[in-house]
């Protein structure tokens, strides 16, 4: 069973969710995307399997997304796909591939939902809060 996940090392919920992965028992293929880029066929895919527009997949925070006016409308999706590729920092991640489906995890406890095996009993966030019981349930 493969699993993807397209992560960034330096965000804190794309840690978490590799994290998770991970404590599920999978060993999944990371793929640094701002070290490797989707290509436009694989960034396409993706969106499709999430069901999104390339406008709901768009990072605001700590990108070129103001400077390049990207949330000006006037913008069509094979332009956005454009501006993605060209500046890979305005993927939001971590987008997560598995069997089960494609997803982008935010919040990390998300990917729960596609693992094969998501009883990963508990498990605490970098920032210390608990997101998950034993047998996999949320905490109240």
């Amino acid at each position: 069973m493969t699993i993807t996940t397209y992560h960034n090392p330096a965000c804190g919920t794309s840690r978490n969710t590799l994290a998770m992965i991970r404590q599920s028992g999978e060993t999944p293929r990371v793929v640094e995307y701002l070290v490797a880029p989707p290509t436009r066929d694989e960034l396409i895919a993706l969106l499709r399997s999430m069901g999104m527009k390339p406008r709901d997949l768009l990072r605001q925070k700590g990108t070129p997304y103001d400077t390049l006016d990207l949330g000006n409308p006037k913008w069509n999706d094979d332009e956005l796909i454009d501006a993605m590729l060209a500046h890979p920092i305005l993927i939001n991640r971590p987008i997560v591939v598995t069997p089960r489906g494609t997803l982008l995890c935010r919040p990390s406890e998300a990917v729960l939902a596609i693992l094969p095996n998501p009883d990963i009993g508990p498990f605490t966030k970098e920032d210390g809060e608990i997101v998950i019981g034993t047998k996999g349930n949320p905490l109240a």
